[in-house]
């Protein structure tokens, strides 16, 4: 399962932002030196780096690294966290956002999830845990893209909330090209509606 990601500046200022909140079988958290053989595992993978905008094909040592050091950085608009199996604490993908600089408040969410873990609802659950972080740390709206080919993304983004906001372009190394996207967008106003109806439903 994969979104659209973009990749997190690398910062020497951090903020203590916490983490997202746990799941049902998740934990959000930071990614860490030991998690480097997982993450160059399942990285490594062209049916991923297809998908997404920044991940290289191949997915080296040094680009698992610096996944690790982006996790480092936590501001109000920007962070990168790991997706963990909260039962054996085994990484599986990672998700992030990172500002949009035509937009003060909004920002950008990008997520994936390693192969073997796709079709489980892995994905939805952590973007929904990564929603209600971000708009708790001050997040007006989150947008998100994906492949007009990646159906299951498009599903995980309507189940936690987002609309569609239009097509466009993007360009994927994985890929070698220029690729037609579906943009997303959910504001913090329609997330706090959604939840009501839904805890009153």
């Amino acid at each position: 399962m994969v979104v659209e990601y973009e990749e997190i500046p690398e910062e020497s200022s951090c903020f203590a932002a916490g983490s997202p909140q746990d799941t049902a079988r998740l934990v959000i958290d930071r990614a860490r030196k030991d998690d480097l053989a997982d993450i160059l595992f399942l990285a490594n993978n062209r049916r991923i780096a297809e998908k997404l905008t920044n991940m290289p094909h191949p997915f080296t040592y040094e680009d698992a690294k610096a996944l690790v050091k982006r996790c480092e950085v936590q501001l109000p608009s920007q962070a990168t966290f790991a997706i963990r199996m909260k039962n054996t604490g085994r990484f599986i993908g990672a998700i992030g956002f990172n500002p949009l600089a035509e937009d003060f408040g909004a920002v950008h969410l990008g997520y994936w999830v390693g192969e073997p873990f796709w079709n489980q609802g892995y994905a939805t659950e952590a973007v929904q845990s990564v929603i209600e972080f971000a708009f708790a740390n001050g997040v007006k709206e989150l947008s998100a893209s994906c492949r007009v080919s990646n159906p299951a993304s498009h599903r995980v983004l309507t189940k936690c909330g987002f609309k569609q906001d239009g097509t466009t372009k993007l360009h994927s190394l994985g890929a070698m090209a220029v690729v037609d996207a579906t943009r997303f967008t959910l504001t913090r106003t329609q997330w706090i509606a959604n939840t009501r109806w839904g805890s009153a439903g």
